[in-house]
């Protein structure tokens, strides 16, 4: 299943996630629907600014299998 929604997320906001002391990201996607991954994905995309996108969020069975970001 694919899952595309847009994050825009300051550096100082994620900073809970980046230090692992909040362990999920919670999304809404742009069909509404509500999707839970780890945070710990997002790390490879955060920029001085903070992490600002648009991404696919891919699973199987529920399970997470990529996180790609489109633009």
């Amino acid at each position: 299943m694919k899952y595309y929604f847009t994050i825009n997320m300051s550096a100082y906001d994620f900073l809970p996630y980046y230090q692992g002391h909040v362990e999920s990201i919670v999304a809404t996607t742009t069909t509404g629907v509500r999707v839970q991954f780890p945070a710990m994905h997002l790390r490879q995309h955060v920029t001085s600014i903070g992490i600002k996108g648009y991404f696919c969020l891919e699973t199987q069975n529920n399970k997470f299998l990529a996180l790609t970001k489109i633009s």
